[in-house]
């Protein structure tokens, strides 16, 4: 099969660790357009390809350049579209990339309400092709190796998973990007910076969901529309209790993201500073001790984004290959939208919310929830 062409759809921040996972996946994959509504980010990233390509003794062609996907679309002989835009904006792109029959790997969250996720499922079954959300902290040892435990039965019956996202996003993250912090664009830091937390939660606890229970604040954030404090607990359908607090108020930076797993025969907690070092583990069967698991799973990163982007893309390129659905498909990257939105429907009503409940929310509902007159 030939390399996969790739073009990533918005260059902001997050569009170098997509450049790093096609360079780390050379064999299979090429970067051959990038898109941007500023022109000269687009330049950069092209200029930012071909660099760490040649730190990594590659060859590649520097991609073409473009301001409009559509134009791009219709120029380039695209395999693949990378959706890196504003939160709000990635449902559109990528239903216009599906419909062209080309397969789709979008950032987190891949939209703002339950029914546009709906429709990207939809638009990729019906065409043929495939749908991949970027939740690529499943990917890291730490948490590959506490899955594992899980499947193993070691932990026994899982009783309750917790996870705790304590950061600080200040005034000048907001400013940098005004479309922050709003209901239309955005969603707030359970939405934006916790929902990796909440995928990997309620994967690693193996139950559908029964209700949902939120409670959400905006306390020292007053120019954003949004929340900055959120706690969540879920009650899965097999009786065990998912327990989420996110917050970006945190003084004065980031203090703390952990995930703990508590079962009848065994305690996991994982923690650094992302999820990349296992602290606690605790078992009944005694198979491994905690400086043996450390040594093989522990990671040393550069950044809170880590390098699971890498493993990522191989898995998407392979679902592609053996044409089987990526580990995390449309139907995967829903969950933890949904999730989310049923907590902020759950503040709205002030009551917990049935699953059968959350088949049709958008952020958009929420709009005017944090004004002073409510």
């Amino acid at each position: 099969m030939h390399k996969l062409k790739f073009a990533i759809i918005g260059c902001g921040y997050i569009s170098t660790n997509h450049i790093r996972a096609i360079i780390d996946n050379f064999e299979d994959a090429e970067l051959i357009s990038v898109c941007d509504l500023l022109k000269n980010r687009a330049e950069l990233k092209a200029d930012e390809y071909v660099k760490k390509a040649e730190e990594n003794h590659l060859t590649v062609k520097r991609p073409t350049v473009f301001n409009d996907y559509r134009e791009m679309l219709k120029k380039e002989n695209i395999d693949i579209c990378a959706i890196c835009t504003i939160s709000g904006y990635r449902t559109k792109i990528s239903l216009y990339c599906m419909e062209l029959k080309k397969s789709v790997l979008v950032e987190k969250p891949m939209a703002m309400s339950t029914m546009d996720a709906d429709r990207m499922i939809k638009t990729a079954e019906k065409n043929k092709v495939k749908l991949a959300v970027c939740y690529q902290n499943r990917f890291r040892p730490t948490i590959q190796k506490l899955r594992q435990a899980i499947d193993e039965g070691s932990f026994g019956r899982i009783i309750a998973g917790t996870a705790r996202i304590l950061w600080n996003r200040n005034r000048d993250y907001y400013e940098r990007a005004k479309w922050r912090g709003t209901w239309k664009l955005d969603g707030g830091c359970l939405m934006n910076q916790c929902t990796h937390n909440i995928d990997l939660l309620q994967w690693l606890m193996g139950s559908e969901i029964d209700t949902v229970f939120g409670q959400i604040a905006n306390y020292l954030h007053p120019y954003n529309e949004t929340e900055d404090y959120g706690s969540i607990i879920i009650r899965f359908k097999n009786g065990s209790i998912g327990n989420i607090e996110g917050t970006v108020c945190v003084y004065p930076k980031n203090l703390e993201e952990t995930l703990t797993i508590l079962g009848e025969k065994g305690t996991a907690v994982i923690g650094g500073l992302a999820l990349n070092e296992i602290i606690t583990w605790d078992f009944e069967d005694k198979k491994e001790s905690l400086k043996e698991v450390q040594q093989r799973c522990n990671l040393e990163i550069e950044n809170i984004y880590g390098k699971g982007h890498t493993p990522l893309y191989k898995n998407f390129i392979d679902s592609i290959k053996s044409n089987n659905s990526p580990l995390i498909d449309g139907y995967e990257g829903k969950k933890s939208l949904s999730i989310v939105l049923m907590a902020y429907k759950s503040q709205k009503y002030s009551r917990v919310i049935n699953y059968n409940e959350g088949l049709n929310i958008s952020t958009k509902d929420f709009e005017g929830m944090f004004d002073e007159k409510n």
